[in-house]
């Protein structure tokens, strides 16, 4: 009986845990990141393989390790936006960013998504990144450049994003 009430205990004490965690934090620590929160509040995500991630405040999003190496190579992001930076010296295999109207991968880059209502936007610092939506072709950004992705069949415009865009996006994420 005691042994039943000790791991009673223990597994409400570990689901009162998780469940104070900010989203994904509980799905990055499986992973082996250490986080941090930023004093404007967005989640900062230090994670093995050279992968970093910062969350805006609010966002909504899964971190997951699909390979289970103790690195994660996915960010499944529903709501928000996280800016991304993977060292390929670093980490092994791709990395990709979920989203409900996009897919987003490369191997060693930095770059930002945004997900408002029905739109996905990404926009790459450094590096290149392939983009599509989940089923159809893919465009690959440089640094600057853009992409707005809704549901549908539209060819995806890659553009040159103006400077005031790109600032308003990264001075969400903290840069």
């Amino acid at each position: 009986m005691k042994a039943m009430s000790a791991i009673s205990c223990s597994l409400f004490s570990a689901v009162l845990i998780i469940g104070m965690l900010p989203d994904g934090a509980a799905h990055a620590q499986s992973a082996g990141c250490a986080i941090s929160r930023a004093s404007d509040g967005n989640q900062i995500f230090r994670c093995p393989g050279g992968v970093n991630i910062t969350a805006e405040r609010g966002a909504s999003f899964t971190l997951t390790d699909r390979n289970r190496d103790g690195s994660p190579d996915s960010l499944s992001l529903r709501r928000k936006a996280a800016l991304v930076d993977v060292d390929s010296n670093q980490h092994r295999g791709g990395f990709q960013v979920v989203t409900p109207q996009a897919i987003a991968a490369v191997r060693g880059t930095q770059w930002a998504v945004d997900v408002k209502g029905d739109t996905t936007s990404v926009l790459v610092t450094r590096g290149r990144v392939g983009v599509r939506r989940p089923t159809g072709s893919a465009v690959v950004l440089g640094p600057g450049e853009g992409v707005d992705v809704t549901s549908g069949t539209a060819a995806l415009i890659v553009r040159t994003w103006p400077a005031p865009r790109v600032a308003a996006l990264l001075s969400r994420l903290g840069q």
